[in-house]
């Protein structure tokens, strides 16, 4: 084998890169035990506060050594392979930033009634339309305003420079486009700040491209009602006058004294004169925990001075390091040492932290804020501000301009008088944004602010500037809560789909190919390494369809391995020697495993780029999986098999075991005689599913519908029609209630104010929900899903999915199944040359997707209903990429045998190509549907109609390779053919 020490280096390679990223997750999953043992009592009870103090309080200390490198538990959280909130528990949110008040603040909230009606007939419109605000509000503009220019209403006095009468409703409406897209970016900053410090280890939060939403993932969180305040509150913009920090040193000389008078002494504990003879193992591990736990926290020192003198940054004014923030703050959020602060004075932190030249320290400068009286009420509130924007100032260095109404402009003009040669401090949410130096008075409203400015900061904080004037109030449109009780079962579900998945896959493997299935067997493992290890490298969380696409992987890795070993019991079958069997055996299957391999990559990418949410997180694995996998299966196999074989033709190495050595090798069927036939049975099927379909209809998720659904856990089985009946009286008549994985747990789906998105709605219709089943049961609501008694229930889940979102979806949805098949039909043009290959592809990947929902429809009509929504399309891309891969295997061999004897006898050829490919067919599909059949088993609820989707995809796409795609190929060639031979008897 050529290149054999380039292969072994880069297993190494990456293997090292493999462990060296996993490492990680294995020390946190340590920490995180630490913490939990230091945080659990004499009789088992965890205190959540303790355990939470105990990790933050080594958030930024190192704990981890790696060859001499130091890592703080922060790094190491940010590296470990994560859990998706769907493995443990969290909160999943789409926000939809509202462009409404931006609008109208543009327009300086007029009380025309054409503009406000417009914008009114544009709210109501966007609940059920795709198309952006503006446009809406434009087409409503021209309805109710004919004739009349949007400078009419935008031509203000705080627009002046950018909007005049002059300007055209084209021009003003890139200006809105501009605003909305700034109050957008402002909303994602702010939430990101909030977000940061929240308290959850590692929230997640990003852009959904294209729209105005904001997609937030709070793993763990158990308080969604303030997840919901914090997400949708307003931002407040205000301006404070500064203390420095020689105004209030005598206040902080005060509660440092204070601080050492209650620690002195403190470390001087009894316990040093405990027996350790009399102490219990447990005890003894906790107090070993705890002076590890003293030894880290610098609250726990021996020195005189409180950490307020020992860890300031003096060279940088009144601010610290912020791995020490956690300690400042437990200091000062003492109630005890609060009051020995002036009245009219309110410390808040820097939003950002700087890096000081030459230095790698992240500062943190504490603002002391000075409040009239106590008072919560600025001198000036960010309303007043009607325009900022980034320019250059005098020295051609970034700064932000600012102008304020003639109220705001008055105000400042008394302010900066008051304040020359002092600082003002801009805040939003608390936190000081920027504290510019007042070089004098400033008599009108306009000013500017310098400093040093990168071209970014300048720019943000300009936007920031601006949600005085413009808010951007923000709505939940989307949002799932998953229960730590779902969180552990989906778990346990994962790891048995895959061990179990794994484990038959192996006995499959060594029972049929011998010592060659050991091999393939390797490179498995080797894939699920990797598949893990890049994960962890990529910051990926795994979840419980990337788990599912790990499980698909298992049974579609083994293909490449069953292409090659095929081919070389083909060449040991006539009569070629053993090392020559196995170079041609690789050789021959390598532009086959490339081209299914490609092609089900493509459909990966496809879901990547168009898929949300969990579609998105099985096609990361998918992609890894089939890249990692095609070089396991081609390259490191290579490599094992040529070390196994190294004593040439008389070594012992084996492809096959004796029961299996000539199986379905001698198979002679002549499968196009019966291609009409097999036409008539598709169409059959397909026509019978559709027509039920048609009639019964077919059960779209929330995802595609919208609505609201709750995961309800009973203590005892509950009949789901009996609690409908009931239920529908509650919401008109728009409900659903189906068993969810067990006869104690029920869905329940309804689309009752579907197109409401308020916290009221949200309100309103949970309350149905438990008072409904309250009153049908006679049972009572518990908040404690983890223990529930008799007679109780519990939502351990829910998810809200707005009529908006929902039509996004599904046009995403469409949208990928287009751009896929487009996608396989070039690159089977591209690598066959010939447009019959490449239609005849698509016409059996329609052909497999009808077949897929048909079958939906018939199983609804026998009583097992499966949803479809985003998973499904996911299983049904998934089918188009495994049916595709079926067909190029079979078009790779028929274009093998036209390049040996050319088209003259074409059945005779496509019928031979289908025979000697059959025995991988039926091999590699027998292999995916063990682990297929292992996830519809053990993959839970969640991924149910997944499973059945691909269950029914793997068998059908084994049927359409060979008795619809290869068949309409021949058809069509031998039409083209035909039209040859009568073009050239015409000539």
């Amino acid at each position: 084998m050529q290149n054999k020490g380039v292969v072994v280096f880069l297993t190494v390679i990456i293997t090292a890169l493999c462990l060296y990223y996993l490492s990680f997750t294995f020390v946190s999953n340590g920490i995180q035990q630490q913490a939990t043992e230091y945080a659990t009592d004499a009789t088992g009870n965890i205190d959540f506060v303790k355990r939470r103090g105990y990790l933050d309080s080594i958030w930024r200390e190192p704990v981890y050594n790696f060859l001499g490198a130091d890592f703080t538990y922060q790094e190491i959280k940010e590296t470990e392979l994560g859990l998706g909130l769907d493995l443990q528990g969290g909160m999943h949110v789409t926000l939809e930033v509202s462009p409404v008040e931006i609008v109208k603040g543009l327009a300086g909230n007029p009380k025309d009634e054409g503009f406000n009606q417009s914008v009114e007939d544009a709210r109501i419109a966007s609940k059920t339309s795709t198309d952006k605000f503006v446009n809406l509000f434009y087409t409503a503009w021209q309805q109710n305003n004919p004739g009349k220019n949007l400078s009419s209403i935008f031509a203000t006095a705080a627009n002046r420079g950018r909007i005049s009468l002059e300007s055209s409703d084209a021009e003003i409406l890139d200006i809105i486009d501009t605003e909305v897209e700034n109050a957008i970016e402002r909303s994602f900053n702010i939430l990101r700040t909030r977000i940061d410090r929240f308290g959850t280890s590692q929230p997640n939060i990003q852009r959904i491209q294209g729209t105005g939403r904001i997609q937030v993932e709070l793993p763990g969180v158990d308080n969604q009602e303030r997840v919901r305040k914090l997400l949708q509150g307003v931002a407040k913009l205000q301006f404070w006058e500064v203390a420095e920090v020689n105004e209030i040193g005598g206040a902080i000389d005060a509660i440092n004294a204070a601080w050492v008078a209650d620690n002195q002494g403190a470390n001087d504990t009894a316990q040093d004169s405990v027996s350790m003879e009399n102490m219990s193992e447990e005890d003894s591990l906790r107090m070993a925990l705890e002076k590890q736990l003293e030894q880290i926290d610098p609250l726990n020192q021996s020195n005189d001075i409180s950490p307020l003198y020992s860890l300031i940054q003096a060279n940088y004014g009144l601010a610290y390091q912020v791995r020490d923030t956690v300690v400042i703050n437990r200091i000062l959020n003492n109630p005890d040492y609060k009051s020995l602060l002036p009245r009219d004075i309110k410390l808040l932190w820097g939003v950002k932290p700087v890096t000081p030249e030459g230095t790698d320290l992240e500062i943190l400068e504490l603002y002391a804020i000075k409040t009239p009286r106590g008072s919560d009420q600025a001198p000036l509130e960010g309303d007043v501000v009607t325009d900022a924007r980034q320019v250059l100032d005098q020295t051609s260095r970034p700064a932000v301009s600012m102008q304020m109404n003639a109220e705001g402009a008055r105000k400042w003009r008394s302010i900066t008088a008051a304040n020359v040669g002092r600082r003002i401090a801009v805040v939003l949410d608390d936190y000081v944004y920027t504290a510019p130096v007042v070089n004098g008075e400033i008599p009108t409203g306009q000013s500017e602010i310098s400093g040093t400015f990168t071209l970014q900061e300048a720019q943000d904080l300009a936007n920031i500037l601006k949600s005085g004037s413009l808010p951007a109030p923000t709505q939940i449109v989307e949002e799932s809560i998953i229960g730590p009780t779902l969180g552990k079962e989906a778990q346990s579900q994962g790891i048995i789909s895959m061990v179990a998945g794994l484990v038959l896959v192996v006995l499959f493997m060594v029972a049929y190919y011998a010592k060659g299935g050991l091999v393939a067997i390797a490179a498995l493992v080797f894939n699920i390494f990797f598949i893990l290890g890049i994960l962890a490298q990529l910051g990926t969380a795994l979840t419980l369809p990337g788990i599912a696409g790990i499980v698909l992987t298992i049974g579609m890795s083994i293909d490449a391995n069953v292409l090659i070993f095929e081919r070389i019991k083909e060449e040991l079958r006539n009569g070629v020697g053993l090392i020559s069997s196995i170079s041609a055996g690789y050789n021959k299957a390598f532009s086959a495993i490339l081209d299914s391999n490609v092609t089900t990559f493509l459909t990966g990418a496809i879901l990547y780029a168009l898929g949300q949410g969990p579609v998105k997180g099985f096609a990361i694995v998918l992609m890894i999986g089939i890249a990692s996998s095609f070089f396991s299966a081609v390259f490191i196999t290579r490599v094992i098999v040529s070390w196994m074989s190294k004593k040439g033709d008389q070594s012992s190495i084996s492809f096959a075991s004796p029961f299996a050595k000539n199986a379905l090798s001698k198979i002679s069927f002549d499968f196009l005689s019966k291609r009409k036939v097999a036409y008539l049975i598709s169409s059959g099927i397909i026509i019978l599913g559709l027509g039920i379909a048609a009639v019964n209809g077919l059960k779209f998720g929330v995802d595609f519908t919208g609505g609201r659904s709750y995961i309800v856990a009973f203590e005892e089985a509950v009949v789901p029609s009996e609690l409908k009946v009931g239920l529908d009286g509650e919401f008109d008549g728009s409900v659903e209630v189906k068993t969810y994985g067990a006869n104690n747990v029920l869905k329940v789906t309804t689309s009752y104010l579907i197109n409401e998105d308020d916290d009221a709605s949200n309100l309103e219709v949970e309350q149905k929900v438990k008072e409904g089943i309250a009153t049908v049961t006679g049972f009572t609501f518990t908040d404690d899903a983890e223990n529930l008694q008799a007679g109780q229930f519990a939502i351990t889940g829910s998810s809200k999915v707005g009529a908006t979102v929902a039509d996004d979806i599904k046009t995403s949805s469409l949208e990928a199944m287009v751009v896929a098949l487009i996608a396989i039909f070039l690159y089977i043009l591209v690598r066959f040359r010939k447009w019959q290959f490449s239609l005849a592809s698509i016409i059996a990947l329609i052909h497999d997707t009808l077949f897929v929902i048909a079958a939906f429809a018939i199983a609804s009509a026998f009583g097992a209903t499966f949803e479809i929504d985003q998973v499904f399309i996911a299983a049904v891309l998934t089918v188009i990429g495994y049916s595709i891969n079926d067909t190029v295997i079979v078009f790779d061999r028929i274009r093998e045998n036209i390049e040996l004897r050319g088209t003259g006898k074409l059945v005779s050829i496509f019928n031979e190509a289908i025979n000697l490919t059959l025995g991988r067919t039926l091999i590699t599909s027998f292999t995916t549907l063990i682990v297929v059949i292992v996830l519809l088993v053990f993959g839970g609820e969640v991924l149910r109609g997944f499973s059945f989707a691909l269950f029914i995809g793997i068998l059908v796409g084994t049927y359409s390779s060979i008795y619809i795609a290869t068949p309409i190929v021949v058809d069509l060639m031998k039409r083209e053919m035909d039209k040859e031979k009568e073009a050239k008897k015409v000539s």
